[in-house]
């Protein structure tokens, strides 16, 4: 194993996977870093953690999504440090160290994704990989200044990714270049060549924008003149996302406290969602790896011991609500934003909606067209 000490501390350890030699393949000449939570054959999958890589064997097969970049023509060039076990949005690494945000050198390079985000920001690599379970592409992109890309949860495989929390999990990616984040996108998502689509509708979340310390109109006029230039001001609607949230979820119910109501920033519905997620995150997590934990006692750092230590608190009461909740949301959104349906060989249907760092659009579409959520 090589441990990188330079190169803005964003490896764990560099190695070279070669791609398919032949010359037309879109990623031809671009090289790529995966976050240790990746397998890769012959290497320990060390999960950001000492004690999970010397407990666990070395990987037999490869990630899907990783032979499907070297497929494309891309190399691989190492893997990359990342918070412990996937918990925290920091970037920090009390075991292996914090990498060097390089747009902000005195600041966090957010996480956990961090040294992924890190190696392309810093112009180490043209893309790589990473995983978003609670914002872990979007969050780091950002800090670092670059673009990061979370697909729908299950538009791509996350065989070969150690799971952190599986009703959340999802593989995405970051670059600096939007031409390159898009080719990649089309690698691993596997979409069909199709024309561009003229949005029907443009859904501006007021009650989201409300409560920015920045003012409303700023944020949001750059956006709809853009929209109103493109496609005409008749595309664009508000929408009170936590009342069409509240209504429509009514499981959500069950998480709402007077609490969160009476807050002055706060949106209520969104933030009784955000305690429904974060329990039946705590709970899997426990599911995946509280027996290991049990076992092991590994040494984790601050922040991350406390959280583990209130995962393995977390018990079974409500979960089957938070599942709940997480089928009304879905129903929710699609009836908000259309549905957009891909089939893969088998004939099953795969849903798509897209969240990015930079432009922070999601999209559901039909063939013909499609509804843009700001």
């Amino acid at each position: 194993m090589e441990t990188a000490s330079g190169d803005y501390g964003a490896f764990m350890e560099k190695f070279t996977l070669p791609p398919k030699s032949a010359q037309d393949l879109p990623l031809n000449s671009l090289t790529f870093a995966i976050k240790e939570i990746f397998d890769v054959e012959g290497y320990v999958t060390g999960m950001g953690n000492p004690d999970w890589a010397r407990t666990h064997p070395v990987a037999t097969s490869t990630a899907p999504t990783v032979l499907a970049l070297l497929g494309a023509g891309a190399t691989c060039v190492g893997k990359t440090v990342m918070d412990e076990m996937a918990y925290s949005i920091n970037g920090e690494n009390i075991h292996y160290g914090t990498p060097r945000n390089p747009c902000a050198p005195d600041r966090v390079p957010g996480g956990s994704s961090s040294g992924s985000a890190v190696a392309v920001g810093a112009k180490l690599v043209d893309f790589s990989l990473g995983t978003d379970t609670g914002g872990s592409v979007r969050v780091p992109a950002s800090y670092c200044g670059i673009f990061g890309f979370r697909p729908s949860h299950g538009a791509i495989s996350v065989s070969g990714v150690i799971p952190m929390a599986q009703s959340f999990d999802t593989v995405g990616w970051f670059a600096r270049d939007p031409m390159i984040l898009s080719k990649v996108g089309g690698i691993i998502v596997q979409l069909p060549d199709i024309a561009p689509v003229r949005p029907s509708c443009f859904i501006i979340a007021e009650d989201c924008f409300q409560l920015s310390v920045i003012p409303y109109d700023v944020v949001t006029q750059p956006v709809v003149k853009a929209v109103e230039k493109l496609y005409g001001g008749d595309v664009l609607k508000q929408e009170i996302l936590g009342d069409y949230v509240k209504t429509n979820v009514p499981s959500l119910k069950h998480f709402m406290s007077k609490e969160t109501t009476d807050q002055i920033y706060n949106i209520p519905s969104l933030s009784a969602l955000s305690s429904a997620m974060r329990l039946l995150q705590r709970y899997e997590f426990k599911n995946n790896h509280g027996e290991w934990i049990t076992a092991v006692k590994p040494d984790f750092g601050p922040g991350i011991s406390e959280r583990v230590l209130d995962a393995l608190r977390t018990t079974g009461e409500n979960i089957d609500t938070c599942y709940s909740v997480k089928r009304e949301l879905h129903d929710a959104l699609a009836a908000l934003l259309g549905v957009f349906l891909l089939f893969d060989s088998r004939g099953m249907h795969t849903d798509h909606r897209f969240w990015c760092s930079h432009d922070p659009h999601s999209s559901r579409a039909s063939p013909k067209t499609t509804n843009k959520f700001v």
